[in-house]
């Protein structure tokens, strides 16, 4: 039997250290075997089919979800902590101007937000990654779709975006970030809001840019004008439903 299907999911519950570190070295799984190198074709095609189907079941299960939000953030964030806050402020304010909330489903930063959209009652949506030491989605989600592969499930956070706040985060959150950034500067998709909170956190990134991408010519001056940056949840909103407006030819 392919080594792919002999694959089995931990059912236990996670212990306190096991959430904690979540995210910090992920065991190996699906994508670890697509990605590791050539295989045999049938094992190519069983994985190109599970692919597919799991593209499908995203396609349908957030197809109506209407205008809709996505908030980026580390997992890492306790509910005392000032980012996380800030982003339950966030997801609130999102609810309340009609934007459904969506998240990595998982928790700190993720489940901020999904909790401010529940208070603000508003549709609360999670996009989970399955990991065979398993993430449980938040308590606070309407919604969520348990994904197998990584690059499924960005897709599904992109695709059905008006927008994206980004959080204080980590390498994920990176990624996030500058893949959206990389598909509104080349066309790939429209020039949707990108939010940055959490200014002090993100300041020395600023700084890189300027200095290092700016200055040695790597990007342009004005594809900083994708991003916009500010603490101020209500200026946030208020970037977002501009661009919205506009949009809409309003």
């Amino acid at each position: 039997m392919d080594e792919e299907l002999k694959q089995t999911e931990s059912t236990r519950e996670q212990t306190p250290q096991e959430q904690k570190e979540w995210g910090k070295k992920p065991p190996k799984g699906s994508e670890h075997h697509l990605l590791k190198g050539p295989r045999l074709r049938r094992q190519e095609l069983y994985t190109t089919i599970r692919i597919f189907f799991e593209f499908i079941r995203g396609f349908r299960r957030l197809h109506f979800i209407g205008p809709c939000v996505t908030v980026f953030g580390s997992a890492r964030f306790e509910e005392d902590h000032k980012y996380y806050k800030l982003a339950v402020e966030v997801g609130e304010k999102l609810a309340e101007a009609g934007f459904a909330v969506m998240t990595g489903g998982g928790p700190g930063i993720m489940e901020a937000a999904n909790r401010g959209a529940r208070q603000g009652r508003g549709l609360s949506l999670g996009c989970n990654i399955e990991l065979p030491m398993e993430q449980h989605p938040n308590p606070y989600l309407d919604r969520y779709i348990d994904f197998n592969y990584f690059f499924v499930r960005k897709v599904m956070l992109v695709k059905y975006s008006d927008a994206f706040i980004v959080m204080p985060g980590g390498f994920g959150t990176l990624d996030e970030v500058f893949e959206t950034a990389v598909l509104i500067q080349t066309g790939k998709i429209e020039k949707f809001p990108i939010i940055i909170m959490g200014r002090d956190f993100w300041e020395p990134m600023r700084e890189f840019i300027d200095k290092s991408l700016i200055a040695g010519g790597t990007i342009s001056p004005e594809d900083m004008d994708l991003i916009h940056v500010t603490d101020d949840p209500d200026e946030a909103i208020a970037i977002i439903a501009e661009a919205q407006a506009r949009r809409n030819g309003g």
